[in-house]
C-alpha cells in the first residue's frame, strides 16, 4: 500500500484494489444502475446506534460485559416470514439471559441479520454430473437451484436484499420496543425450554436462580414490566462485508461528527478469506467508523494481524476492533495462545470473541455438511481457558443458529445423529444449531462463565 492509499480515503477508494470473492456480473450497467439506486435509498441503521454499539463493545474489550453474536450462515429469500424472525429473537433473547447470569455482566446482542445474504465459497464453479455451473454465493447473487439461469448474477437481488433487511430491522425493532423483549416473558421461555429439555435438570439451578432475582426484584416494588431496562431490549446487526458495491452504496458520511457510517448494519465484519492487508475488502473497512470484526483461522500469522490492528484501527480504540477466532476444537489450543499473547504484548485493545462453528464442519457419511455439538462446545471451552491462563478477557461468542427446529448439526441433548440430518436440513450453505441446541449452548456457557468468576 503506498502512502498516498494509506492516507486518501474514499466510499469507493477500494476499487483501486485487488478484490476477492466477487460474482461476475455479465451486465455491468444493470449493475452500476442498482448500485446507483441503492446509493438514494434511506439508510437501514443510524449513525448513533453504531456509536452505541462501539461504546458497548469498549467495555466488551475491558471485560465488563459479553458479545453475543449469532443468526443464519445466509439469509434467504425463501424462509422470510414473521414466524422465522420471531423464532430467532426469541431464542437470542433466552439466550442473553442465561448468558447475563452466567456472566455477571451486560450481553451485548448482535444479530447476524438483516444483511447477512452472501457467502464465500472454496471454488468459482461446482460440479454436478459432469455439469460445471457458478458456485451458489448466497441469495444476494444467485439462486441455489443447479441451473444456468439461476445460477447467474443477478444486480436486482441487491435491492431484494435492501428490501428485506427494511422489513426485518423494522419488525426486530418493534419486537425489541414492543414488550415482546420482558425479562419476565424470557425467564418463562426459559423455564418451559428447562422442563422439556433432557438436560434440565442439569439447568434447574440456574434457572432458579434467575427466578430469586427476578422475585426480589418485585419485592422490592420494582415490576419488571413497568421498567424499561427489564422490557425493552437493545439488539443490533450484523454481515459479512463482502459484497463492497453495495457496502458502498449504503455508506453515508454522519453530519455531527463528518465520519462515514456503512449504514447497511451496525457491525460488519472481514472474513477470513478476504482479510488481505492490500485488498478491497480491508480498504474498505479501514475508513467506516462503524464498530468492525476480522474472523481470525488456522492460516492467521501473529505479526499481518498486527499491521491488520494497524491499518484497521491506527488509534486503538477499544470499542472499534472485535477478532473472531475460529480455529477449529482439535487445534485452537495450540493456534490460539501465540495469537493471543502477541495481541496483548504489542497492547491492542479487542474484543475476544470465538466462532466455535467454522473450524468444526465435517462431511457425515450420508454427504451431508454438519457440525458435531460436542466440538463446538470443546472448541469454546479451551477458549475460556486460554483466556483465563493468559489474563485475557474472553469477550464473546459467535454462533451460526436458527429459531428452528432443524436437524443440521449433530449431537446435544436432543441426540441429533447422522440419519436424522435429512429430516429437517433446510440451510442454503452450512449447518446451523437448532434452538434447542443453541440454548442448551447458552446454558452451559453460563456454567463456565460461572466456574471463572
Amino acid at each position: 500500500m503506498t502512502t498516498d492509499q494509506q492516507t486518501l480515503w474514499t466510499p469507493s477508494s477500494w476499487r483501486n484494489f485487488p478484490i476477492k470473492q466477487q460474482p461476475h456480473y455479465e451486465d455491468k450497467k444493470a449493475l452500476a444502475s442498482v448500485e446507483r439506486q441503492l446509493g438514494e435509498m434511506p439508510p437501514l441503521i443510524y449513525a448513533s446506534e453504531a456509536q452505541k454499539l462501539r461504546k458497548d463493545l469498549a467495555l466488551a474489550a475491558e471485560g465488563k460485559a459479553f458479545l453475543l453474536q449469532g443468526g443464519d450462515c445466509a439469509e434467504s429469500f425463501a424462509e422470510f416470514n414473521d414466524t422465522n424472525l420471531r423464532s430467532f429473537f426469541r431464542v437470542l433473547l433466552q439466550m442473553t439471559v442465561a448468558l447475563m447470569y452466567g456472566a455477571g455482566k451486560p450481553v451485548i446482542k448482535v444479530g447476524r441479520i438483516a444483511g447477512q445474504f452472501s457467502k464465500p465459497r472454496s471454488a468459482d464453479t461446482e460440479t454436478e454430473n459432469g455439469v460445471e455451473l457458478p458456485s451458489y454465493r448466497g441469495d444476494m447473487v444467485n439462486g441455489i437451484e443447479f441451473t444456468e439461469e439461476a445460477r447467474k448474477a443477478d444486480p436486482e437481488r441487491l435491492l431484494k436484499v435492501f428490501n428485506q433487511s427494511a422489513v426485518t430491522l423494522n419488525y426486530l425493532r418493534s419486537l425489541a420496543k414492543g414488550g415482546y423483549a420482558s425479562l419476565h416473558s424470557i425467564n418463562q421461555w426459559n423455564m418451559e425450554f428447562i422442563k422439556e429439555s433432557p438436560q434440565g435438570k442439569r439447568f434447574q439451578d440456574i434457572a432458579q436462580r434467575i427466578n430469586e432475582c427476578l422475585s426480589f426484584i418485585e419485592a422490592c416494588g420494582l415490576h419488571l414490566d413497568a421498567m424499561e431496562q427489564l422490557r425493552d431490549a437493545q439488539f443490533f446487526t450484523s454481515h459479512e462485508a463482502l459484497l463492497l458495491g453495495y457496502e458502498e452504496a449504503l455508506t453515508h458520511r454522519d453530519e455531527e461528527t463528518g465520519e462515514f457510517y456503512d449504514c447497511s448494519a451496525h457491525m460488519l465484519w472481514i472474513g477470513d478469506r478476504t482479510r488481505d492487508l492490500d485488498g478491497a475488502h480491508v480498504e474498505f473497512m479501514r475508513g467506516i467508523a462503524n464498530p468492525i470484526g476480522c474472523k481470525a483461522g488456522p492460516s492467521t500469522d501473529p505479526d499481518t494481524l498486527i499491521r491488520l490492528l494497524d491499518t484497521l484501527n491506527p488509534e486503538n480504540d477499544p470499542g472499534r476492533m472485535t477478532l473472531i477466532c475460529r480455529m477449529g476444537a482439535e487445534k485452537v489450543e495450540s493456534l490460539l495462545p501465540p495469537i493471543i499473547e502477541r495481541v496483548k504484548a504489542e497492547g491492542r485493545k479487542v474484543v475476544w470473541s470465538c466462532d466455535p462453528m467454522h473450524g468444526n464442519t465435517i462431511k457425515s457419511p450420508n454427504g451431508y455438511k454438519t457440525r458435531p455439538f460436542n466440538k463446538i462446545l470443546s472448541e469454546v471451552r479451551s477458549f475460556f481457558a486460554i483466556h483465563q491462563s493468559i489474563g485475557t478477557h474472553a469477550g464473546g461468542v459467535h454462533f451460526e443458529m436458527s429459531g428452528q427446529d432443524v436437524t443440521e448439526c449433530i449431537g446435544g441433548a436432543q441426540a441429533i445423529s447422522e440419519v436424522n440430518l435429512r429430516d429437517r436440513y433446510h440451510t442454503h450453505c452450512d449447518p446451523r444449531l437448532n434452538a434447542s441446541q443453541s440454548l442448551e449452548l447458552a446454558f452451559l456457557i453460563s456454567e463456565e462463565l460461572r466456574k471463572g468468576e
